[in-house]
């Protein structure tokens, strides 16, 4: 039997937990040299033998890619679900560093909850360092599902909406609304756009985020093992 047939189940088992934390180790090699290492103990003990230490690492790196491959082609294969998702979560009240639909949505914990929920795509907690998660692309280029971002404290990206296509966005604006569709041509928000990314499994964030967003997938690991 070929390495590739055997490893294949395994893979297949890992991708669940892989697709989490894609997004924080697609871009660095050290930590992706890691989390396959982990992976290789739940190999046969034939095929672990067999893989030589540098080929793994080379197949994490290739590994990992691919995930963020698929996670890019689910963000855009499922628009229509994750804006089906956002819409029923229309007349959530604003309520501030709150992260759950029942006490209420911020701007950006609405966003994270919706990508979270329905992809299981785990986004920075603040709009800032969403900025800097995928590619940046222009207001021409949007489509469904991309993020769009607005400067609505005199501070860069400080808002963050989910594009759901004919020039409409939805978010959750700020204390005493609600979550509602608003115009991106309207006076208020075109002159407050800030920029738009579409999310491709890429990142800049800085070392701290992505630690922060690391500890956050382990906390979901250790979460689903006591289940």
């Amino acid at each position: 039997m070929s390495l590739k047939k055997d490893l294949l189940p395994t893979l297949i088992k890992l991708l669940p937990i892989a697709a989490l934390i894609a997004i924080t180790l697609a871009a660095n090699p050290a930590r992706a040299a890691d989390a396959v290492a982990d992976a290789a103990k739940d190999l046969p003990a034939e095929v672990a033998k067999e893989t030589p230490k540098e080929t793994m690492f080379q197949a994490g790196k290739s590994y990992f890619a691919r995930v963020s491959d698929r996670l890019a082609d689910s963000v855009t294969g499922k628009s229509d679900e994750l804006i089906n998702r956002a819409m029923e979560v229309i007349g959530v009240r604003y309520r501030w560093d709150a992260e759950l639909p029942q006490s209420g949505l911020d701007g950006s914990s609405f966003v994270g909850y919706v990508f979270k929920d329905k992809l299981g795509f785990l986004l920075p907690r603040k709009s800032t360092q969403m900025s800097r998660v995928g590619k940046p692309i222009t207001r021409e280029e949007l489509q469904p599902g991309d993020l769009v971002f607005f400067n609505t404290m005199r501070l860069t990206f400080s808002h963050v909406g989910i594009y759901v296509g004919d020039n409409k966005f939805i978010h959750s604006p700020s204390k005493g609304t609600s979550v509602r569709v608003d115009d991106l041509g309207s006076l208020y928000w075109d002159k407050r756009f800030d920029g738009a990314r579409r999310l491709d499994g890429s990142d800049n964030l800085g070392d701290a985020e992505r630690q922060e967003l690391l500890n956050e997938v382990n906390k979901l690991k250790r979460k689903s093992r006591s289940l």
